[in-house]
């Protein structure tokens, strides 16, 4: 179903151009489909904070739920921001204020990248609780990414994440857990195993989400917990990994890494993200990190990073299970929501068992 192009944001533009189906505003007001207003609080840094409107918005935007799908960018305060990326937040975002006023059917809050060991230390982390806040009595579901995962179960359960001894990052295989019957409403008609992308420093384990309620769905040996939920099976589901990344997105990150350690800001070079490159396209890069080295050992220009030269081996092998399981919490927040969403949270609902199943214990 589409998104509706209710603001002249620049990434509805982008999407149409890529072929998603995005309608303008006009057109959405004269076809008789329910709406949901799907809420983004983006806390991405400059360099990701437009490519991460475009790939939440291209899952929602994929799901095949009978409704137009409204979505809300918003940000809060205490996120180190360009005087260009603030002109576009200014420009295109909503206010928090604006948010809480009008509504959320679902919210989808994105990792950040951080500055202090402990995450109550950061500028953000009291505009960002006060979200957790709202969004636990006004929104029906809660979809949390990386970092907002780790902040959500640190503020709710104590639980504080853990540094891993590397950063975790590449394409890592994962399974689905309890596949016996009932299957969780968000992995049905999924594959049972399937790959996603990791990017980060910290992981909460999975022993610890289980002594606090929270149901594993998905975990993969090398790379940990991907998908949990809360402990009633719906209200928040909390990624790890990154499903929405593009198959380019592990490549400009490698590429903005080798830029720091080439301008010294980091001090080792960059280790390929696992599981992300053939053969060749390791080699390639090998030979470049020598090229890279020299030159700054030499104080010589930068090497032509070469990005073009190997797209074409680049896959992306999550992209239809991500579409899966976001059309899945979708199609359950479908069926929840209060039409007007300024009513009582999910009134007449089973606030501990939303989804009405026989969700295991």
């Amino acid at each position: 179903m589409p998104l509706v192009a209710h603001i002249n944001l620049p990434t509805f533009q982008r999407l149409s151009e890529e072929g998603e189906n995005v309608l303008l505003a006009d057109r959405a007001g004269e076809q008789d489909i329910r709406e949901l207003h799907i809420g983004i609080l983006n806390m991405m840094p400059d360099a990701a904070l437009e490519a991460t409107e475009r790939q939440f918005m291209r899952l929602v935007g994929a799901c095949n739920q009978i409704a137009q799908f409204h979505v809300h960018l918003f940000s809060i305060d205490g996120l180190e921001r360009s005087e260009k990326m603030q002109t576009h937040i200014d420009q295109y975002y909503e206010t928090f204020d604006k948010i809480k006023a009008d509504g959320l059917d679902a919210l989808i809050i994105s990792g950040a990248n951080v500055t202090h060991a402990n995450l109550e230390e950061e500028p953000f982390w009291q505009p960002l609780t006060e979200v957790f806040e709202w969004a636990k009595d006004n929104v029906t579901s809660t979809l949390c990414s990386c970092l907002a995962t780790h902040a959500l179960i640190q503020y709710s359960h104590g639980i504080k994440r853990s540094p891993l001894a590397s950063k975790r990052w590449g394409v890592f295989s994962h399974k689905v857990m309890n596949r016996a019957f009932p299957i969780h409403p968000l992995m049905a008609e999924s594959n049972t195993r399937f790959d996603v992308p990791h990017s980060r420093f910290n992981e909460v384990f999975e022993a610890d989400m289980i002594r606090h309620g929270i149901k594993v769905l998905v975990k993969s040996e090398e790379a940990g917990v991907h998908l949990a939920v809360s402990s009633d099976g719906f209200r928040t589901v909390y990624f790890q990994g990154h499903p929405e990344y593009d198959d380019i997105s592990l490549l400009k990150e490698y590429k903005r890494e080798v830029f720091r350690f080439f301008n010294s800001n980091k001090n080792d070079y960059p280790p390929l993200p696992k599981h992300c490159f053939c053969e060749a396209v390791t080699q390639k890069f090998r030979n470049y990190q020598q090229q890279v080295i020299i030159a700054k050992q030499q104080r010589h220009a930068l090497p032509h990073f070469p990005e073009a030269e190997v797209l074409a081996y680049i896959d992306n092998t999550w992209r239809d299970t991500a579409k899966s399981v976001f059309n899945n919490w979708l199609g359950k927040v479908y069926q929840i929501t209060n039409q007007d969403r300024r009513l009582p949270f999910m009134e007449g609902i089973d606030a501990d068992n939303p989804l009405g199943l026989n969700i295991h214990k």
